[in-house]
This record gives structure tokens, sequence and C-alpha cells, in this order.
């Protein structure tokens, strides 16, 4: 007898119709996870904290409130993307398609803006006032602190809503739902947990090092977030307009 067709599309497309939908998920939120975790303002923070009196309690604190900031923003957003109605995976999702427009108009206009306030020729890039407490900071303000800076900053919240809504709406089951989140988060967080891991296994050798990385963040903060926002824009705003 020949082989089942339900087996045979199983076995031209991974072990499960599951298992291939995981990847196409996974492949769709990188460019989101990429977007969290090139963010220079976190990251110089993070810095900073490593070179203050209180180095490793007011470091790790950051890098367990950024982590529970992303964590909270992207359950959020995949709660809320769960609930757009099902439709067929072959036709159109305007919905999804709408969500997905607004959002890449969104971030093309945080471009602009960024773009709009880089610092002009000559000019000391300005840094957030909160920077300079970041000395007299501990875990408990750390923490608090990693957390806004995840969770409520509205370039962040954006992209854990773009990622949200890749995963909710990708109808997977719970165990690769938790999958793809734990992907977007370690990826997401990677350059904040980097520096801060490192610093603690070999701080000496480091001091140097970040502050150059520092100064260089410091010098790009507007260019940086510029490109990467513009990029990311018009890939969700082609995903939008794609779902019609």
């Amino acid at each position: 007898m020949g082989e089942p067709t339900a087996v045979r599309d199983a076995h031209l497309h991974g072990t499960s119709g599951t298992g291939w939908a995981l990847g196409e998920v996974i492949g769709g939120i990188l460019p989101y996870a990429l977007g969290v975790a090139i963010s220079p303002i976190p990251i110089i923070a993070a810095i900073l904290m490593l070179l203050s009196p209180q180095a490793k309690g007011t470091s790790v604190g950051f890098l367990f409130g950024w982590l529970a900031g992303i964590v909270v923003a992207l359950t959020a957003f995949i709660l809320l993307a769960a609930v757009i109605p099902d439709g067929d995976p072959d036709a159109s999702q305007p919905i999804a398609g709408t969500i997905k427009l607004l959002l890449g108009v969104a971030l093309l206009l945080l471009a602009w803006r960024q773009w709009r306030g880089r610092p002009k020729a000559g000019e000391a890039p300005e840094l957030p006032g909160w920077m300079s407490a970041i000395d007299q900071m501990r875990a408990g303000r750390g923490f608090g602190l990693a957390f806004v800076l995840a969770a409520v900053n509205p370039k962040n919240l954006l992209l854990a809503a773009g990622a949200g809504v890749e995963i909710g709406t990708a109808e997977l089951p719970v165990a690769q739902v938790v999958v793809a989140a734990l992907v977007f988060v370690v990826i997401a967080a990677i350059t904040v947990a980097g520096p801060v891991i490192a610093y603690l296994v070999a701080s000496e050798r480091l001091a140097g090092p970040l502050e150059s990385l520092r100064a260089w963040l410091v010098a790009n903060n507007a260019t940086i977030m510029t490109i990467l926002l513009l990029v990311i824009g018009v890939v969700l705003v082609g995903k939008g307009i794609a779902a019609f």
C-alpha cells in the first residue's frame, strides 16, 4: 500500500506540520529579537553599572529586570494576539495584517524621530538624566530601571508586539509557544547579559574594553537606532501588506 498523504506531507516538512510552523515562527521573530538586543541605551546603562562602585549587585539586578521586562511584554502580546479569530492560513488575514502594518508605520515614525533628534556636527550626544544617578543605584533600583526600559519603552513594546503577533497567531501547541518565546528572550537579552556575565567572570580585564564600547555606543546611538527601526519597520509594513 502507498504511504498515506498526511505521512508523506510530514516527511516533506519535518517531523510534523507544527514543527515546520515553529521554524517559520522563529525565523519571523528573529528581527524583533535583534531589534530589542541592539538597543544602545540599556547596554550603556549596563556598562555604567559595571563601572560603578556597586557593580556586581546593581548589574545583576539590572540583568534580571531586563529579562523580566522582556518576558512580561512578550507574554502579554502573545496572549492578546491569541484572541485574534482563526482563519484559513491560505486566505488573507486582514486583522493580523492591519496590526503589523500599524506597528511598522509606528516604527518608521520612531526612526524618523531618532534621526531628527540626532546631535548636530560638533555637538555632544545627550543621554538620559537618570544615567547620572547610576553610581548611587543598588540592585533593587537597577532591577526596576531595567524592567521599565524593557517593558515600557515604546520601541521595545512595538517590537514585543510584533513578535507576540507572530507567535500568538501561529496556532502552535503550548510547548512550542514556550520554545519560540524562549528563543526571543534569549536573543533579546544577550547584549545586556553578555557584558554582565563576562564582567562577573573577568572584571579586571574588561574595564577598558567596556569603557571604549560605552563611548562608541554613546556617539552612535541615534544612527544605530534609526537604521534598526527603519529596517524592522519596512519589514513589518511589507508583512502587513502581504497579509491582505
